[in-house]
């Protein structure tokens, strides 16, 4: 039986102390936000969130293209949907998520973790493919030569990988670490787990702006490889975890597994050898 040994009955502290981190973050990152544009003009400072709406206007001219979350307002305006572009892609895409969200709570235990995420990850990887590709071609610097029909098109496919993140990726991403830890090193795992989820998702938000000046329309292939390498990942080294009973995890799942076999400690089963680990 494969015990991780943690001296002293410290899971739950550290549980605890990491989940702190990123709340800590987010209030010491609070202390320093600016104003948005909004807040200023309904505070009757015109002239402070007029500069400001006017170098975000500037900033998106400069880049041509956006991110598929951040390109979803000007998609909806190139569908006609005019001043009210950024309320329908809010609602739209919300819709998306929250629908494909559903669907995994109802798919998950049937055909298992890692059909959905393999499903997802081609689905994911052609659609960040086609996105790059009609970008590349159609908007270049200053000019968008996006039209209604490729408009059309980029907006089926934004939908199509919001779908396949928010049916596996993004609820899987929480509940196959909640299940792969033996019950005694559950709670540390866990913690672990959330902490690099926040933090590598800081660093992207920070890193994001950067990244679009300099690789325009090529960063959604920068995310379409890491896309990929996702999927190997999953094909080769995540086995399946559906309907294993966490106490039965270690024995039935990675012990059998043909690479982490190879990290499974054997321990005695004896009462003496489970107290001291």
């Amino acid at each position: 039986m494969h015990i991780c040994r943690i001296k002293g009955n410290y899971g739950w502290r550290i549980s605890l102390g990491l989940a702190g981190v990123p709340a800590l973050m987010l209030t010491l990152g609070s202390l320093i936000v600016v104003d948005t544009p909004n807040s200023l003009i309904a505070r009757g400072k015109l002239e402070e969130g007029k500069a400001i709406l006017k170098r975000i206007r500037i900033f998106q001219l400069f880049t041509g293209i956006n991110a598929i979350m951040f390109y979803a307002p000007v998609l909806f305006k190139t569908l006609g949907f005019k001043s009210d572009a950024s309320l329908y892609s809010s609602v739209i895409t919300g819709a998306v998520n929250v629908l494909s969200t559903m669907l995994s709570i109802y798919f998950v235990d049937r055909p298992g973790r890692r059909v959905l995420l393999l499903e997802a990850g081609v689905q994911m990887f052609l659609s960040q493919l086609v996105v790059t590709i009609v970008m590349g071609l159609k908007v270049k610097g200053n000019v968008n030569n996006l039209g209604h029909g490729l408009g059309i098109l980029v907006l089926v496919f934004l939908c199509t990988f919001l779908a396949s993140f928010a049916w596996s990726w993004g609820p899987l991403g929480w509940l196959i670490p909640s299940e792969t830890f033996p019950l005694e090193a559950r709670s540390a795992g866990q913690s672990v787990a959330v902490f690099f989820n926040m933090l590598f998702t800081f660093i992207i938000a920070q890193a994001f702006v950067s990244m679009l000046c300099h690789m325009k329309f090529a960063i959604f292939l920068f995310f379409a490889a890491w896309v990929l390498v996702m999927t190997i990942f999953v094909i080769f080294l995540l086995p399946e975890t559906k309907g294993v009973p966490i106490e039965e995890m270690t024995e039935r799942v990675w012990k059998q597994h043909w690479f982490w076999k190879r990290y499974m400690d054997e321990v005695e089963d004896d009462p003496k050898a489970i107290a001291d680990a």
